[in-house]
């Protein structure tokens, strides 16, 4: 795919944002990320503009999304998808702790213990594995993941992310969050644009290149229609949304 310049913005877009390595630069440890007060403002100052057409997408849970950007509380698809806030504030697949992983739960802790520098994060209704500090552990964290999974059935697969695992419910992904989300106000009717750095969001950027949007990948990683480099300049595009003016079109 040949990458184009990163188009002038415009009013009529509907933005759908990834947090980790999009928003904000990855971290050593996934409890250690924070959004200062600046990318909170630029954020709500973005909605505004957009007419509140903003939505947060994220392999995060909502309950964490909402404590990582307090007070400010924007509509988020978290667990890639599996929990989802409506603009209403409704949310669909409220979070809980699902009793069918407790198995896995229990291997995990194992695991971990076997191979140190990895953790585990338990966000309820899914188990991710994150290597980041031991990645030799890669074929061998991905080995076990698979044996650990099985017993689960095909109601839940491993999705693959930048330097971790994830065991999560089947048939759930950031692309279907986003078709969800573009059939509702105040997104539906607008152009879609969703901004992403890693493996979890290509489902994502076919899903607005199929509607007519605009695909951004931050870094390397991945590949979109356009190219932002790091968070930092992602910040910077952002900052050119939320100064746009009723004068300004596509």
């Amino acid at each position: 795919m040949i990458q184009m310049p990163i188009p002038s913005p415009a009013l009529d877009w509907c933005l759908f944002l990834d947090v980790d390595g999009t928003l904000i630069d990855l971290t050593d440890s996934p409890l250690e990320t924070f959004a200062d007060a600046e990318l909170k403002t630029v954020l709500t100052q973005v909605a505004e503009r957009l007419g509140g057409a903003v939505a947060l997408v994220s392999g995060r849970s909502l309950q964490y999304l909402d404590g990582l950007f307090a007070p400010l509380r924007l509509p988020a698809a978290g667990l890639h998808g599996v929990e989802r806030r409506k603009s209403s504030g409704a949310i669909h697949g409220a979070s809980f702790v699902d009793a069918q992983l407790n198995g896995a739960r229990i291997a995990l802790a194992a695991l971990i213990d076997a191979h140190p520098g990895t953790s585990v994060e338990d966000k309820g209704r899914t188990l991710a594995v994150h290597y980041r500090m031991a990645p030799q552990f890669e074929s061998s964290i991905r080995e076990s993941l698979t044996k650990i999974a099985k017993p689960l059935g095909t109601n839940y697969h491993i999705q693959d992310g930048n330097m971790v695992f994830e065991i999560k419910p089947r048939g759930f992904t950031k692309g279907s969050a986003i078709s969800a989300f573009l059939k509702e106000p105040p997104f539906s009717g607008r152009t879609p644009v969703f901004v992403g750095d890693d493996l979890t969001d290509q489902d994502g950027f076919r899903v607005v290149e199929s509607r007519g949007g605009i695909s951004i990948a931050v870094g390397e990683r991945v590949r979109a229609q356009r190219c932002l480099e790091n968070p930092r300049a992602v910040r910077s595009w952002l900052q050119d949304i939320a100064a746009l003016t009723d004068s300004h079109h596509e």
